[in-house]
């Protein structure tokens, strides 16, 4: 994976927010990289067609994806069972739709991705949440806590591997929260957008853990992170339950538009041939994750836990002294995502989010600004 210089484009959100600024942006989750050749090769095919009416999946790529969950999760996925969407938060939304009715509970552990926030309560959900427990290795859950959090669910909204914290739950973890589940009949929504990004072993799709977990999960995937191809707006849902898939689609139906026919055509072209880019890219991520982890924790006011998959660091500032620490760091040149929008209140106003899918030197040059913010401070 390179890590040389690159031209940032005039229609990026996270390059956008800071231009003729002198502030790297390390917020938003999409990287530096360029992507896969080949998935650029389908792209210029595609084009060079010159037609783009409206598009729908063909039987090669489903079968892509078909072949893709087997082979680096050992699913066994039926092609019915494949939902395709125009992005994963669309997914989150239509499943908050989709199960129970308006004034229904929807569980989620917090900090946790902003859209898992607010995709409940704008579809008329009331939304309940339960805090992640730090200790002294990593982000856990309390599983007590959520038990009572749960009693009032529909619909548990998993994140799975998670973001902010970097964790990639543990089997026996996965089947304490199935047991939950179960106890208290909820519909789980595992959002596995960062699946094929986890630094070691493979990945558990919750689906996988039984037939009977199966029944009662929506999982929701995208080639989009992995090989940083989000703005061509292609994801898809896996659900095996034909009644829970029905009510999706119709949840879906005058709201949901159809899939770009670029995003389809760069699906299949990451799934059969992005496997070499992938592992190099993971052999950079594996790298920057541990540059941050020690640049960080030698820091005075700042820690972090190590980060098991995705290109995200998420950073405890609650001894640093100041109030709005993104703030200080935007001040200092490096634009980070506020905490205060990974939960509700307050609760990690002090706490910020850091992309490091970008070049070594650009990180470097980000870490040294934070490093001479924290000590001036």
């Amino acid at each position: 994976m390179s890590n040389g210089s690159f031209s940032p484009t005039a229609d990026s959100v996270r390059w956008a927010k800071y231009a003729g600024r002198d502030v790297i942006p390390l917020w938003v989750a999409d990287m530096d990289f360029p992507a896969p050749p080949p998935v650029i090769e389908a792209l210029q095919q595609r084009v060079a067609n010159g037609l783009f009416g409206y598009g729908q999946p063909w039987p090669s790529l489903v079968e892509s994806v078909v072949e893709h969950c087997a082979r680096e999760y050992e699913w066994r996925i039926d092609p019915d069972w494949i939902v395709w969407l125009p992005g994963l938060v669309t997914g989150l939304h239509v499943a908050c739709r989709a199960v129970g009715k308006p004034g229904d509970g929807v569980f989620a552990a917090t900090p946790v991705y902003p859209p898992f926030l607010s995709a409940p309560l704008e579809s008329d959900r009331r939304l309940l949440t339960m805090p992640l427990v730090r200790d002294e290795m990593q982000w856990v859950w309390d599983f007590a806590a959520a038990n009572v959090a749960m009693r009032a669910a529909r619909l548990f909204l998993l994140c799975h591997p998670h973001n902010p914290v970097g964790r990639v739950w543990r089997e026996d973890e996965l089947w304490q929260l199935a047991a939950l589940a179960e106890k208290h009949d909820l519909v789980v929504c595992s959002d596995e957008i960062h699946c094929d990004l986890s630094f070691a072993g493979r990945h558990r799709p919750f689906a996988t853990l039984s037939p009977e977990i199966a029944a009662r999960t929506i999982t929701l995937m995208a080639p989009s992170k992995t090989f940083n191809i989000a703005g061509l707006g292609c994801a898809y849902a896996i659900i095996p339950d034909e009644r829970l898939r029905h009510d999706f689609r119709v949840a879906m139906h005058g709201i949901v538009p159809h899939v770009n026919v670029l995003g389809l055509a760069t699906c299949e072209a990451a799934y059969r041939h992005g496997s070499a880019w992938r592992r190099d890219l993971l052999d950079t991520l594996r790298s920057h994750a541990a540059r941050v982890e020690q640049a960080i924790n030698a820091l005075p006011g700042l820690a972090m836990t190590r980060v098991e998959a995705t290109f995200l660091a998420w950073i405890d500032c609650r001894e640093l002294g100041v109030e709005r620490p993104t703030a200080l760091f935007e001040q200092a040149g490096v634009g980070l995502s506020d905490g205060h929008d990974f939960g509700p209140g307050q609760e990690y106003a002090r706490f910020v989010r850091l992309n490091f899918g970008t070049t070594r030197e650009l990180l470097d040059a980000a870490l040294t600004r934070i490093g001479t913010a924290c000590k001036n401070v």
